[in-house]
């Protein structure tokens, strides 16, 4: 099928005018909610797709509304636009993929807030059950190269995939964790477990950017992206506030209930996702059917990217260090006197505040647009907040704490959706789920690095306060302050071009072509 613009000087036949007449009658006729206008693909599209390495010899797919080859209205004739629609279906989707978000996280901190009670249950060291956390993250890189293949073929087969690993790696670790005694556990069949959840996790962690470029414009794709990513920490922080009150007073013998109730939860959330739809019946706006390159031509081409790698840096270690202090909360704060619930309600607020945060952010960023000014203007200030979390455990008052933890995680949320949307928009017409994966799969990896290197900066038992994690502060902070001058340098130096906002341009261009 050729390409077509919105003028063309050939000439059709009166059959082939009323073809056309009656097939754009019949797409406007489809849809659930109102339509967008805008023209057809510009032949400039097709040429940028040829540079990306893809043959450009027949369309990869097809449009209800172009004429066949030679058609085109008359002169002095305008042509039907392009309808372009959204889809109410899209909602289920949407609340289903942030909910199996919410569950792979609270699977990733299952043992974490009780620790000490799940080392004495299972009869291991703090530093095993530190592993659990450890290998759920590593498990990320590992299968990301076969998440991105899957996200090819769409969001439904890669949310199935994750809801079908949630729920084999829940049991078996329960089965590992049935026995109602005070050690009673087999740790290598919950690690066993643990890593079949951490391999569910990519499938949806990575999947927002694709599902809302599929199923939303660029309206709302922020906000959207930002509900389906941003459930993920709220299931880290359901984790931190839930599971120790289900291990009553630190009862090691509770530790076996506790997975079964985490169990039941992810078997009844993760169901519903062998049921959503696959893909809107029609495209929702012009970006959503440009043809994609190749995988091997998409990494080529972000790899030439100096803006989408420093984005793809800051991003690993900032969701790297939300792992670490999440993970390591509760290590931190219960040398200085503090105990796992009073941690576990600061994992809460850093979590429940920077949901709050994103919330308000996202549609402000959804209408402005204003990306790189929100990135340079709010990772300064999320490194200034560890920076000071330094002391904060040593002042011996919650209040403290507490406040410092609310900053960073209403800084460091609204940085997610935010960082994701520009690397989609940077490296347009590159298919979102590559640059999400790879950005998710680098905070995994180096969360997993961060709470390594922490578990090896532990004071010893002659320290004052014993065992405490003061040097590991100070790594967090380090590496924190670490990005603030590469995102400076975004669109510095004579290089504004490379932070164009190229999917959006893209629909708009279509639009304003368009023949009313």
């Amino acid at each position: 099928m050729a390409w077509l613009s919105s003028k063309r000087d050939n000439t059709t036949t009166a059959g082939e005018d009323e073809r056309q007449a009656t097939t754009d009658k019949d797409s406007a006729a489809t849809g659930d909610a109102a339509p967008i206008v805008a023209d057809m693909i510009t032949p400039s599209m097709d040429k940028s797709y040829e540079r990306m390495g893809e043959p450009t010899g027949a369309a990869p797919f097809e449009l209800a509304d172009l004429k066949e080859d030679g058609g085109a209205a008359p002169a002095g004739v305008a042509e039907a636009p392009r309808t372009y629609r959204t889809y109410k279906r899209r909602w289920f989707g949407l609340m289903q993929l942030a909910l199996l978000n919410i569950i792979v996280s609270w699977d990733w901190l299952t043992f974490a807030p009780v620790s000490k009670s799940a080392a004495a249950y299972y009869g291991v060291s703090l530093t095993s059950i530190n592993w659990l956390s450890t290998a759920f993250m590593l498990s990320f890189p590992v299968i990301a190269p076969v998440t991105i293949r899957i996200l090819h073929w769409g969001p439904k087969p890669s949310i199935m995939t994750s809801a079908a690993l949630t729920l084999v790696g829940n049991w078996i670790r329960y089965a590992g964790s049935y026995k109602v005694e005070p050690r009673g556990g087999n740790y290598g069949v919950v690690m066993f477990g643990q890593i079949l959840t951490g391999l569910a996790q990519p499938f949806v962690l990575a999947a927002p950017t694709r599902y809302s470029d599929m199923w939303f414009t660029t309206r709302g794709r922020v906000g959207t992206t930002a509900l389906m990513s941003l459930a993920n920490p709220l299931g880290a922080a359901l984790g931190q506030l839930i599971v120790p009150e289900l291990v009553a007073e630190g009862k090691s013998e509770q530790v076996s209930r506790m997975v079964l109730y985490v169990s039941i939860i992810s078997s009844v959330a993760a169901i519903p996702a062998f049921f959503i739809p696959a893909a809107p019946p029609t495209p929702v706006a012009p970006s959503s059917e440009h043809p994609r390159p190749s995988l091997l031509a998409s990494l080529r081409t972000v790899s030439r990217s100096r803006e989408v790698g420093i984005l793809l840096i800051a991003f690993a270690i900032y969701v790297g260090l939300f792992n670490n202090i999440s993970t390591l909360l509760s290590q931190m704060m219960k040398p200085y006197g503090f105990s796992e619930d009073e941690a576990g309600i600061g994992g809460g607020i850093l979590i429940i505040v920077g949901l709050v945060a994103s919330a308000i952010v996202s549609p402000v960023l959804d209408r402005t647009k204003t990306f790189v000014m929100a990135i340079k203007c709010l990772v300064p200030v999320n490194a200034v907040a560890y920076l000071i979390f330094i002391w904060m455990p040593a002042t011996r008052e919650i209040v403290g704490p507490y406040v410092i933890l609310a900053l960073i995680g209403a800084t460091g949320f609204s940085l997610v959706p935010c960082a994701l949307e520009l690397l989609t928009e940077l490296s347009y017409p590159i298919s979102p789920e590559v640059t999400s994966t790879m950005a998710w799969a680098g905070g995994q990896l180096l969360g997993a690095i961060f709470i390594l290197i922490e578990g090896a900066l532990v004071e010893g038992k002659d320290a004052d306060p014993p065992e405490n994690l003061h040097r590991g502060l100070v790594f967090q902070a380090v590496m924190a302050m670490v990005v603030i001058p590469l995102v400076i340098l975004l669109g510095m130096f004579g290089r504004e071009e490379k932070i164009k906002l190229r999917r959006v341009k893209s629909d708009e261009l279509v639009r304003t072509q368009s023949v009313v």
